[in-house]
């Protein structure tokens, strides 16, 4: 087991790609603390891996309740977390909203919800746990390929995501005197609830073709890899896991950029 009794903590671990990293966390050893909102949700995930880890005789799960945006909170939930089991190994920023439309329409909240979740949330997340990481630790930020190529409607979420991989490279420098190396994961369409409930998706104004859309468990695999030994010479840098859907992005936003024919 590739994280055997290492301290992992996955923000939006209540569903979606969090939980299926916490699934394999903990398949793999890890003592694993899901943080998130929804306190139904996290308790069902949380039974859910508990009873994997004793079938499997491997690892532990629990569930923190914390808005990653409110200081308060994730200060609460980083001690409760130290407290049950000493030190944390593992920091996975995972949580995000993803804000759609026009900038110009765009409710000044809903960009506010957007920089708290995806931007302030990495931020206290990484300050409050990094006092309690070791040598040999690892942060993993989980970002988008919208960071590098987007579309018309998802300003607020590219920009949240581009200054997230800005984030990774210069804390990566910040950790390299503790020995804890910091990362980023650019994915693509996963299947998850936050892919399908995006409107110009539902309406078919932004075309999925199915053969582009991964599974959360193909993203765990790739996040198990960074948080183990297997990766120690990596960081600083962002790995892309996107099943070739940057480039198509990439090439869908010229031909619809201003100006330009279809």
């Amino acid at each position: 087991m590739e994280l055997r009794d290492r301290v992992a903590v996955i923000t939006g671990g209540t569903g979606g790609i969090g939980a299926a990293i916490a699934r394999k966390f903990v398949e793999e050893g890890a003592l694993t603390a899901i943080i998130g909102h929804s306190d139904d949700a996290g308790r069902k995930v949380e039974a859910e891996l508990k009873a994997l880890a004793g079938r499997l005789g491997t690892g532990d799960c629990s569930y923190f309740h914390a808005d990653v945006g409110n200081s308060g909170e994730v200060r609460a939930a980083i001690a409760a977390i130290v407290q049950q089991w000493r030190a944390i190994h593992v920091l996975v920023n995972n949580a995000a909203v993803m804000a759609t439309g026009p900038l110009i329409d765009m409710p000044e909240a809903e960009w506010d919800q957007t920089a708290a979740v995806n931007m302030r949330g990495p931020f206290l997340m990484s300050k409050y746990a990094i006092p309690h990481m070791p040598e040999q630790g690892v942060i993993l930020n989980i970002s988008s390929v919208h960071a590098v190529a987007t579309d018309t409607h998802s300003t607020a979420y590219s920009a949240s995501k581009g200054w997230l991989e800005a984030f990774t490279r210069g804390l990566a420098l910040e950790c390299y005197e503790r020995r804890i190396r910091v990362n980023a994961l650019r994915l693509g369409a996963v299947d998850t609830d936050m892919l399908w409930n995006n409107p110009h998706v539902k309406s078919g104004e932004e075309s999925i073709d199915a053969h582009e859309v991964g599974k959360p468990a193909e993203v765990a695999e790739v996040a198990l890899f960074l948080a183990s030994h297997r990766s120690s010479f990596i960081s600083g840098t962002v790995v892309t896991a996107d099943g070739g859907r940057l480039p198509i992005l990439g090439s869908q936003a010229a031909t619809q950029a201003p100006g330009r024919r279809h």
